[in-house]
């Protein structure tokens, strides 16, 4: 079996979740939150992202606004709408949930060992 696989897939699941997170620190542009998201090793290239980004503002979780640039044409800043920030506190009470479950399965099964 490949790890690597895995991996990706672990990580395709808390993309969203951490998107979101991003976004609720303050508006952010594509480019930012591809940057934060390598900085967390949570490696992604902007052809993941754009469809997530556009995903989530059709579900109504997201907003942007357009802002002139110094350096270049307009940049998009998303933002979360109340909806996001609603859909962002089930996600984290979820993900701590899972977390807990996890913890429970993985740390069980060290103790007994």
């Amino acid at each position: 079996m490949n790890i690597e696989k895995t991996k990706v897939q672990m990580r395709k699941g808390v993309l969203e979740y951490c998107i979101l997170s991003i976004i609720e620190k303050g508006d952010a542009y594509a480019s930012d939150i591809i940057d934060e998201l390598k900085k967390a090793e949570m490696i992604v290239v902007e052809g993941t992202l754009y469809p997530l980004l556009t995903r989530l503002k059709n579900d109504d979780l997201l907003q942007y606004r357009w802002e002139e640039s110094t350096s270049g044409p307009p940049r998009k800043y998303y933002a979360l709408t109340d909806q996001g920030i609603e859909f962002l506190k089930e996600l984290s009470e979820t993900w701590n949930q899972l977390i807990e479950a996890v913890n429970k399965v993985t740390l069980e099964k060290h103790k007994n060992g």
